[in-house]
């Protein structure tokens, strides 16, 4: 009998500095064309997503900044810093690209994950956030975990 192949349907890394630094408002799920180290690398978590972003150039969406670090198995020379394609479809790319020329939003990686043993990547739509932005999402997050706790207690006695 064929043993069933576990799925790992838990994102590989987030980037939660995205969240915190912008305020996203549209998703999109894109592939990305990768090598095969650039899989087996991300298999093993060995990608910063951090300071990764997209840019449009000529129809077609690059993912630049994306850190992939090669195993030590791999022994060609490699750039982990190389730009990639991001596989979207045409009214995807053209929504990237009103959103990104006209109204000056950002587009960025949030999460890499796998879906049918494919990597994906979800990048979003973003504004940054000013100073006084992120302190007011900061209390509004403090503010909640202190309403939870608070209801937890009462509804203990």
């Amino acid at each position: 009998m064929a043993k069933d192949k576990k799925i790992n349907r838990q994102p590989i890394i987030e980037n939660r500095q995205a969240k915190y630094n912008y305020e996203l408002y549209d998703n999109f799920e894109a592939g990305i064309a990768l090598l095969g180290w650039e899989v087996k690398a991300i298999r093993a978590s060995r990608v910063d997503i951090k300071d990764g972003y997209v840019m449009m150039k000529k129809g077609e969406a690059w993912l630049i900044g994306l850190s992939i670090s090669p195993l030590k198995e791999v022994t060609e020379v490699v750039d982990p810093l190389r730009t990639r394609k991001l596989l979207l479809t045409k009214a995807e790319l053209s929504k990237i690209f009103k959103a990104t020329k006209e109204k000056g939003l950002s587009c960025l990686p949030i999460r890499i994950f796998w879906k049918d043993n494919l990597v994906k990547l979800k990048i979003g739509l973003g504004k940054g956030k000013t100073k006084f932005d992120k302190r007011e999402s900061i209390k509004r997050k403090e503010w909640n975990k202190e309403k939870a706790k608070t209801v937890k207690i009462n509804s203990n006695f």
